[in-house]
């Protein structure tokens, strides 16, 4: 029979405090010592108030209840509250960590303005406080799926470091004779319209319905609205690209797709490859704001599209470009799918870790 663990207030077993702030004036952004502040890292100072690593919880503004960690000889302002362990034979500071991530500290929220947790509210906040031996356990159980999803981040940030740096000496134009061509000339573009909105739902009723960058994710748009009778469609394979305000974001339609007013669709045409011509707009994603009008309220038009350069190199040269940069980026949206995985995995440890099963 699993033996049920007790509860304890965090008030009893934990200090609970809010440190010295100082102002804005003396954080630098470099120095020997780091300032976390209400979401983490702020900037540096001269000088550390903690020894050691600390739990945080964000005690003011709209993140109130989000939970750190902060770094041995760093300094911790008061918009942040310190839950430091009384006694580290009886509460180990990882495993007081991992326990308020799990639990939703909202109801230790005051305030009818501004959001605040005090000291007050979260010192009758209860959890669960199994023997010592069973929180390192737990502790080296959690830490296990955090180290992979460190190496799985920095994988992920090494693969677009060198996704960028291809995708930039691949179409880098420098010593390349190749042909230019309008856009329009080689490629359909349909400028998106929106119907009435009272022909939107969000019960998967007709295709997808996209409006803007709102929706716009890693590489695919993630499906919000639907629309049964869309006036525009975007195919699968089409690039998206946001013309209204925010302008110039790039992304791919998975599937067939309504498109509203804020997006156009991009479809290549005979003898140029879809995918090399998705590589040459996210190539130059910052730049398309450039293409927009408007004194107040920036859009791109039909005919700035109609009109764009595009600088292309054979067919056979396009596909060979397109075959290196799609390895790439495969392999990068293989790790970011594996990024949820491990979130799924963490979420599932630690619930079942303190659930006591």
């Amino acid at each position: 029979m699993v033996q049920k663990w007790r509860s304890r207030k965090l008030g009893e077993i934990c200090d609970i405090y809010q440190p010295q702030t100082i102002t804005s004036n003396e954080i630098v952004k470099e120095g020997p010592f780091k300032v976390f502040g209400a979401n983490g890292v702020i900037g540096y100072y001269t000088k550390y108030n903690h020894e050691d690593a600390e739990v945080l919880v964000t005690c003011r503004g709209a993140t109130c209840g989000t939970l750190n960690m902060s770094e041995p000889k760093s300094w911790i302002t008061g918009n942040a509250m310190v839950v430091h362990p009384k006694d580290g034979k009886v509460l180990s500071r990882d495993f007081l960590y991992y326990t308020l991530k799990n639990f939703n500290l909202s109801r230790t929220i005051t305030g009818t303005g501004q959001p605040q947790i005090t000291r007050n509210s979260l010192s009758p906040f209860q959890i669960p406080l199994p023997p010592l031996e069973i929180q390192k356990q737990i502790v080296e159980r959690l830490d296990k799926i955090v180290e992979a999803q460190k190496l799985n981040d920095d994988l992920i940030q090494k693969t677009d470091e060198l996704f960028q740096s291809l995708l930039h000496k691949e179409l880098n134009l420098a010593g390349k004779d190749w042909e230019v061509k309008k856009l329009g000339d080689i490629a359909e573009v349909i400028m998106g319209q929106s119907p009435p909105s009272s022909s939107y739902n969000e019960q998967g009723e007709g295709l997808p319905f996209f409006q803007g960058k709102a929706e716009f994710g890693e590489m695919y748009p993630t499906p919000v609205k639907y629309c049964p009778s869309p006036t525009r469609i975007a195919e699968a394979g089409d690039i998206l690209m946001s013309v209204r305000a925010p302008v110039g974001n790039i992304n791919l339609a998975k599937e067939k797709s309504g498109i509203g007013r804020g997006l156009g669709a991009i479809r290549a045409g005979k003898g140029v490859d879809q995918s090399f011509l998705y590589f040459f707009f996210l190539k130059n994603e910052n730049n398309w704001s450039r293409l927009s009008v408007g004194s107040t309220f920036l859009a791109i038009r039909r005919s700035n599209l109609d009109n764009l350069k595009i600088p292309l190199p054979p067919l056979e040269t396009q596909k060979q470009i397109v075959a290196k940069l799609s390895a790439v980026q495969e392999y990068k949206t293989g790790l970011i799918a594996q990024r949820t995985k491990l979130k799924e995995l963490f979420n599932s440890a630690l619930h079942k870790s303190m659930s006591n099963k």
